[in-house]
């Protein structure tokens, strides 16, 4: 293993947004084993340590590597195109009326099955941002496109946590 390895490299997965989960957890499972402590316990305290650095690696690299909009995101910053969600909040107007629309609907929401429909259609916009995702990437190579296509995915995603805490209101 090498410290300087991308998370792909250190996984041994091809450099695209489309990864199949199993084969992620499968590896992640399989370094962990590789880099755990107590496998250089007779080695001596300080191989232990580099075993534990190792192993924070590998658990770092895979909590990107298995959730697809880190993934999306780490993929455009490897290839020069940083997401920059902090400092660049600019959307489409399209995409913020939609945002606007889903914030007065959750407002509305008096019941469980106002809350189901709204969060149908979240899902179905997110299932869009990630499959538009991966073509970006995958097919089209456009980083800086799938950077804003990606952010978009992280506002719909942070709604997605409303609906879930509206819900639990509704429920209490």
């Amino acid at each position: 293993m090498n410290l300087q390895s991308d998370d792909f490299e250190l996984f041994d997965l091809p450099r695209r947004f489309a990864q199949e989960r199993p084969a992620i957890d499968t590896r992640w499972k399989a370094l962990q084993r590789e880099a755990h402590p107590d496998r250089f316990a007779a080695q001596g305290g300080a191989a232990q340590r580099v075993a534990m650095q190792w192993s924070v690696r590998i658990n770092e690299a895979y909590q990107r590597l298995k959730d697809p909009v880190r993934r999306a995101a780490y993929l455009c910053e490897l290839h020069g195109a940083p997401i920059q969600a902090e400092d660049n909040t600019a959307m489409p107007a399209e995409f913020l009326m939609q945002q606007m629309e889903w914030r007065e609907a959750l407002d509305d929401a008096a019941d469980e099955a106002a809350i189901d429909r709204l969060d149908a259609e979240v899902r179905e916009a997110r299932a869009e941002a990630l499959e538009r995702c991966g073509r970006l990437i995958d097919v089209q190579q456009d980083y800086a496109s799938a950077a804003g296509a990606v952010r978009g995915l992280m506002f719909i995603e942070r709604f997605a946590v409303d609906v879930e805490r509206r819900r639990e209101l509704l429920g209490q």
